[in-house]
């Protein structure tokens, strides 16, 4: 399918800005603590730092974007993580360590709301090409379509795939250049960045911030007033939006936290970690594209209760398999019992891992589609990028919380022996909660195919 050129340099970017973070950070932990000393409280504040300094200031970063405009935005970016990737390479001791990690966060949380923002542009455009009137949604959040013809892909999804090709790719590269010393990892990572910034800057266009054709309203946009920058805090249906979004996050982080966890439950070894990984990326990579298509058959209000009950799925088979799995008991090593009931705990994993990456892949690009809708329409067409970065934001602190949560029942649970698959539950929860509370609250939100003939006339001219 073709894109406008600046679609296409924006994907190209997502791709590459992700292979030069994942050329690094997952080995940051290794380096601060076995090439430099570093004890492991520091080590977690400065991942820690990294973490909130870029999911904490997402909303900033929006807000900077629909003041800058996206272009500024995304260079400004780029240059903050090249000056975070410098003081790492130049760190030796605690506090550079950490004013290099605040900054690499600092210059995600700048580039990737601006991205999304003027990607989401480009969406509707390339999407709604017969700017027909809007068409009210039903009452599972359906559209119906008056364009006639088959229904165009969501750019969204094809951020999810170049995106995911970097973060594969990524940890490869960093891998491999490690037998140099983390230091050329950072150059290599550097150098990356130094030639996205250069290909922006001449290739990305120019647009005009803050300022927008009299009468231009938001395309996609709900009904009602605009209420400012920070007009996204006030508006309650797009924060509730936002809560109930945030689950798929909290549910996708669980990769990270408490599946490597599970592992050692179940009494399989550490490396498998890896293989669920990689099984996750080669998921994305294969089906990304087909599931899509089928959420798109589905409608955002049925694709947002399929892709929560299929998170809620693989979450409630790792609650029950994981009860299974203490009360079974240790297999003696080597028998052929162990064998079999090794290659049986990784595949009832790997089909956890499936169901729960299956439900990122239906709600990620729908939800990221969906924003601009609860966008006021009436005032200047902007504040697409606080309504990116506080979706974001959301998404980061509903990590944080509910990590804690899950480590704190994870605690109560060995310590009191409660049944094993208790601290699943109120994940399982939320995603019910979500799958059944979606589709009523985007009751409503209008479809937006047109826009009014001078908001066109702009919209073009910032993604041609």
């Amino acid at each position: 399918m073709a894109y406008l050129p600046e679609t296409r340099i924006l994907l190209g970017t997502q791709l590459v800005f992700n292979l030069g973070f994942y050329a690094v950070i997952p080995f940051l932990a290794g380096a601060m603590g076995g090439d430099y000393g570093l004890d492991a409280a520091a080590v977690g504040l400065v991942l820690g730092a990294r973490t909130f300094s870029q999911q904490g200031m997402f909303l900033f970063g929006g807000l900077i974007a629909d003041r800058w405009g996206a272009r500024r935005a995304i260079l400004t970016g780029c240059l903050v993580r090249i000056a975070g990737y410098a003081t790492l390479a130049a760190a030796s001791d605690f506090t550079l360590f950490l004013l290099g990690a605040v900054l690499t966060g600092a210059g995600g949380a700048l580039f990737s709301p601006a991205l999304e923002s003027q990607l989401s542009r480009a969406d509707r455009s390339h999407s709604d090409p017969s700017h027909s009137d809007p068409s009210p949604a039903d009452n599972t959040g359906q559209t119906k379509e008056r364009a006639p013809g088959k229904a165009r892909r969501s750019v969204f999804v094809w951020l999810a795939i170049t995106g995911e090709m970097g973060a594969l790719v990524g940890p490869l590269l960093g891998a491999a250049l490690l037998g140099w010393g983390f230091r050329a990892a950072l150059a290599a990572g550097i150098a990356i960045f130094v030639a996205v910034t250069v290909v922006l800057w001449f290739r990305l266009p120019a647009g005009s911030p803050g300022k927008t054709v009299a009468g231009a309203v938001e395309p996609g946009a709900s009904p009602g007033k605009s209420l400012g920058a920070l007009g996204c805090l006030k508006n309650r249906r797009f924060v509730g939006f936002c809560l109930l979004a945030s689950t798929n996050m909290v549910a996708y982080n669980q990769l990270y936290f408490t599946f490597p966890l599970e592992l050692d439950r179940r009494g399989l070894d550490g490396s498998w970690l890896a293989m669920l990984f990689l099984l996750a990326s080669v998921l994305t990579l294969l089906l990304q594209l087909p599931v899509a298509a089928a959420g798109q058959r589905l409608g955002p209000g049925r694709a947002m209760s399929a892709g929560f009950l299929l998170l809620g799925a693989a979450l409630a088979a790792a609650a029950v398999t994981s009860g299974d799995a203490e009360s079974a008991g240790p297999v003696a090593s080597g028998s052929v019992a162990s064998a079999s009931a090794e290659a049986g705990a990784v595949a009832l994993m790997a089909g956890i891992v499936g169901a729960l990456i299956l439900g990122h892949m239906l709600l990620t690009p729908t939800i990221l589609s969906l924003i601009p809708r609860f966008i006021p329409a009436e005032g200047a067409a902007s504040g697409r990028g606080a309504y990116y970065g506080l979706s974001a934001t959301c998404g980061g602190i509903a990590v944080l919380v509910g990590n804690a949560l899950l480590g704190w029942l994870l605690d109560l649970t060995d310590r009191h022996h409660w049944w094993p698959g208790t601290p699943w539950l109120p994940m399982v929860g939320l995603a019910v909660l979500a799958a059944l509370t979606m589709p009523r609250l985007l009751h409503g939100i209008h479809r937006g195919n047109g826009l009014a003939p001078t908001a066109a006339a702009n919209s073009q001219e910032r993604v041609a």
